[in-house]
């Protein structure tokens, strides 16, 4: 009798371990992949960044087929640390494609991800927006950086909105900290770069009156 329920519990841990390897796997895949997406987007490379971005949603769906019969592996935190990666990548993927149209944010239901998942991605994508407000500056365009500002503060005030234990958001209110110092770096750079350009502009007319 006992060999008989050692058999059965060794089968079942056997194919529990074998779903567990292969999603790792594909959670690595997912994160690799979303940092070339990345790498695309920021070069403007934005149809190879959407191909990949399909390529990551179908691993992400197959690691919820192998993975969905055990819930204590699913959430064992690998396969949210895929989600958040996947996120703030169509995030910003899909701010940057529309230049800047808040309204094109997928939803998490459209990404098919928890909701803890999406707003870390969410917070993480703040990073990626001052990566872009920087780029704009350094290609004397801070003007246009005004408009990822406003979604940067918007994104902000809405994950401020929840304040739950980290059990439930998984450790967003410490992203949303660091989103916070990201908004007030990023408002400085951009406030300064804009009075900078407006100087020189100043200067560039007096110049030519002279």
């Amino acid at each position: 009798m006992i060999k008989d329920i050692s058999a059965k519990i060794l089968e079942d841990f056997d194919t529990k371990d074998k779903a567990r390897e292969k999603g790792l796997t594909l959670s690595r895949e997912v994160v690799r992949t979303c940092r070339s997406i990345m790498y695309n987007i920021h070069n403007k490379k934005f149809y190879q960044a959407e191909d990949m971005l399909e390529d990551a949603h179908k691993s992400l769906e197959d690691i919820n087929s192998h993975l969905g019969t055990y819930p204590d592996i699913y959430y064992g935190g690998f396969v949210e640390h895929a989600q958040q990666e996947y996120v703030e990548c169509a995030i910003v993927f899909h701010l940057l494609y529309s230049k800047g149209d808040i309204n094109k944010i997928p939803s998490p239901d459209d990404l098919n991800v928890g909701y803890a998942a999406y707003l870390n991605g969410m917070a993480d994508a703040g990073g990626e927006l001052r990566r872009h407000i920087l780029d704009l500056i350094r290609k004397d365009k801070p003007e246009k950086g005004e408009t990822f500002l406003e979604i940067m503060e918007t994104m902000l005030s809405n994950l401020m909105m929840f304040d739950y234990p980290d059990a439930i958001t998984h450790n967003l209110r410490s992203k949303t900290d660091r989103l916070r110092s990201v908004v007030e770096r990023t408002r400085g750079d951009l406030t300064n770069a804009i009075r900078q350009q407006k100087l020189e502009e100043s200067m560039k007319n007096f110049e030519s009156k002279l």
